[in-house]
């Protein structure tokens, strides 16, 4: 059974037509602006942004994820030395303070979908699921924009 949270959260979804995130514990969680730019073909990696908030009293830490499109979907931070030089590393656990959110945007932490096993085609989506310290899990459905997106908005 659904927690309250959760029914509230599922019924304005419907009811704004918002995309709908499936909740299996960490019902805390709002996931909000996810989207993804168009692949080219399959043999690069693709990525995903979206700002996932702790509406909760306890921190909550994202643990991994998992999408049928990736083969090895990971979050990665981007950073840019004093050169100007940027690169990129796993980042690990992210962990989320009571009443904050991360924001997974180009050019920061971004969710990285490695080995994709079909290319990001622009008008379709697909399914990322979150998993958290508590066992719970979030998923929800990324649309894809086009090649040279900048955001849901642009």
């Amino acid at each position: 059974m659904k927690s309250p949270v959760a029914a509230v959260a599922i019924a304005l979804s419907i009811f704004l037509g918002l995309p709908i995130s499936s909740f299996a514990g960490s019902q805390d969680i709002v996931v909000e602006d996810a989207w993804a730019r168009a692949s080219i073909g399959k043999n690069r990696p693709g990525a995903a942004y979206m700002t996932v908030r702790n509406t909760g009293t306890d921190p909550v830490t994202i643990l991994s994820l998992e999408t049928p499109l990736a083969m090895m979907p990971d979050i990665h931070r981007t950073t840019t030395d004093a050169n100007g030089v940027s690169s990129m590393a796993p980042a690990g656990e992210i962990t989320i303070a009571p009443g904050e959110a991360v924001s997974l945007e180009p050019g920061g932490l971004h969710a990285m979908l490695m080995r994709l096993e079909t290319p990001m085609v622009e008008g379709e989506s697909f399914s990322l699921t979150l998993t958290f310290d508590d066992g719970g899990t979030v998923t929800v459905d990324v649309p894809i924009l086009g090649i040279a997106a900048r955001g849901p908005e642009g």
